[in-house]
């Protein structure tokens, strides 16, 4: 083989692995992007559940402090 084609295929490996490599590593970053969307996920649910949770806890005191208390509504 010439000097040439020698070069021309080393260069070509040395490319194609440095693509592969580079592609490897692209989707091992997009997983872990994906996995931490997934993540980020639960944890606003999980806060939204408890948000809820709360609401309805306050509404449920706010019914037994109407029973007990005589609330007028304000004429403004």
């Amino acid at each position: 083989m010439s000097t040439a084609a020698k070069l021309t295929f080393g260069s070509t490996t040395v490319g194609a692995i440095g693509i592969v490599l580079f592609v490897h590593y692209q989707q091992k970053a997009d997983q872990a992007a994906m996995h931490q969307g997934v993540i980020r996920d639960v944890e606003q649910q999980r806060i939204k559940k408890e948000r809820q949770l709360d609401f309805e806890m306050q509404r449920q005191l706010e019914e037994e402090y109407r029973k007990v208390q005589n609330v007028k509504p304000s004429a403004d």
